[in-house]
């Protein structure tokens, strides 16, 4: 025998059934939205198509600055020149006019080239022959004890580089303190401004650096009453 309340919640159920079937077919397919089962973990950047193998390649050296001389106008004696220049040292000798603050780098034939110089301020000139025992690009300074003997704020040692003293090149004199080489203040060549050092513009002393070998001859004149240009410019 059939219950009735059991017939009709069935029947109900049936129809209720057919109301929902026929409500998603009119709505269309419902996509689920993904169910993210680890928030808490952050998906992965694609990865980038692996580059081919390239070499290390060293970066090209750059040559010493010349915006040195760019910056200060230069008088002309003091510009580097080939002149006419009598000597009985051999090619390849330098020689150091102090008073006229001349570097003078021997070509033989009566001529050799000259540079402008910045020298030692009164107390501080020397003379004598003494060789070149090194050379370096870019020195570090390291001020010897006497002169920070006399001026204790001076660093005890500062990097190679623009900023440095020293500039772009540096040639050491046998076994003394003095050095050729090149500054950061070309304001000051022609002027009897250092400690005893033989300073040229970066440039100039790039130049010279290029053609001085160690062993080099350098004959440093005395400091006597100026006298006039000694070489007469060729061109």
């Amino acid at each position: 025998m059939i219950n009735l309340e059991t017939l009709k919640t069935y029947s109900r159920a049936v129809a209720f059934g057919a109301v929902a079937v026929t409500a998603i077919a009119f709505a269309g397919p419902v996509k689920a939205a993904p169910v993210q089962l680890f928030p808490f973990f952050q998906p992965l950047p694609p990865m980038a198509a692996p580059q081919p193998y390239q070499p290390y390649q060293a970066t090209p050296y750059q040559a010493a600055p010349s915006e040195d001389q760019d910056a200060v106008e230069m008088p002309a004696r003091f510009r580097r020149q080939t002149v006419s220049y009598a000597t009985r040292e051999a090619p390849g000798t330098i020689i150091i006019d102090t008073p006229n603050t001349y570097l003078y780098y021997v070509l033989g034939n009566g001529q050799a080239v000259r540079y402008g110089i910045g020298v030692g301020r009164d107390g501080f000139t020397w003379s004598g022959t003494q060789s070149v025992t090194k050379k370096a690009e870019w020195p570090d300074w390291t001020p010897p004890p006497e002169m920070i003997a006399r001026q204790p704020y001076l660093p005890r040692h500062m990097a190679g580089g623009p900023g440095n003293p020293l500039g772009a090149r540096a040639m050491y004199l046998g076994g003394t303190i003095y050095r050729i080489h090149g500054t950061n203040a070309p304001d000051t060549i022609g002027k009897h401004v250092s400690s005893g050092c033989i300073r040229l513009t970066n440039e100039d002393v790039s130049d010279l650096y290029a053609r001085v070998n160690v062993g080099t001859k350098v004959i440093v004149l005395p400091m006597t009453e100026r006298r006039a240009d000694l070489g007469a410019a060729t061109r």
